[in-house]
């Protein structure tokens, strides 16, 4: 089973991005234990070295999806800023949720258009009407329909209805994609400070270590 997971530092300061990056190290050690796999598909890297803005993973095996739930929510590194010796503040906040799936391309094949000769009105319809040269084409995967009786010749028409359909099919793509990156902003953008679901700490050092 994979199940994918969304960490992000939201519009935290440059420790939550660094806190990202020790709770990501964290993570994979216990999914390596636990017989994960852990892959890293996409990341924002910070400002600094091993920090992340935002990373994308996925969690393989068969227990992937229990693993991701006790990872799922805000989580919270406890530690000292290692960039601003004076400050005070310990907690480090991030959120970790399942993504937006990537919108799969569709393959467009000519083979998918119906294609029906029809008649249509207006202006200097009137011979087209007689001869049915227009064309009324239906791409069956998406249910996308146009008409098209710009030409005097049925075949014409046809090349522009298959062509007028591949760019709505592809237009129809590129929203899908958009729509995907604005819900993965939204959990940026979501990220809530306090209530942890984990509090995660440096592991002490042994003494003599």
């Amino acid at each position: 089973m994979n199940v994918f997971l969304l960490l992000s530092a939201g519009r935290g300061p440059q420790e939550c991005a660094w806190a990202l990056g020790q709770l990501l190290h964290r993570l994979r050690g216990e999914g390596t234990r636990r017989g994960l796999t852990i892959q890293q598909v996409r990341a924002v890297p910070g400002d600094r070295a091993g920090t992340y803005r935002s990373v994308l993973i996925r969690i393989s095996g068969a227990d992937a999806e229990a693993f991701a739930a006790s990872w799922t929510g805000t989580l919270c590194w406890q530690a000292p800023s290692p960039y601003r010796s004076g400050s005070g503040r310990k907690n480090w906040y991030v959120t970790a949720q399942p993504p937006e799936r990537d919108a799969r391309p569709t393959t467009f094949r000519e083979a998918d258009v119906d294609v029906v000769a029809c008649r249509t009105g207006g202006p200097g319809g009137q011979h087209r009407n007689k001869a049915s040269t227009a064309v009324r084409a239906t791409h069956r995967p998406s249910g996308i329909v146009v008409v098209v009786d710009e030409e005097r010749q049925f075949s014409l028409n046809r090349r522009i209805a298959v062509e007028l359909l591949r760019q709505r099919v592809e237009q129809g793509d590129e929203a899908a994609r958009r729509a995907v990156t604005t819900a993965r902003w939204r959990i940026h953008d979501g990220l809530v400070r306090g209530d942890p679901v984990r509090v995660e700490r440096p592991t002490p050092r042994r003494p003599g270590g």
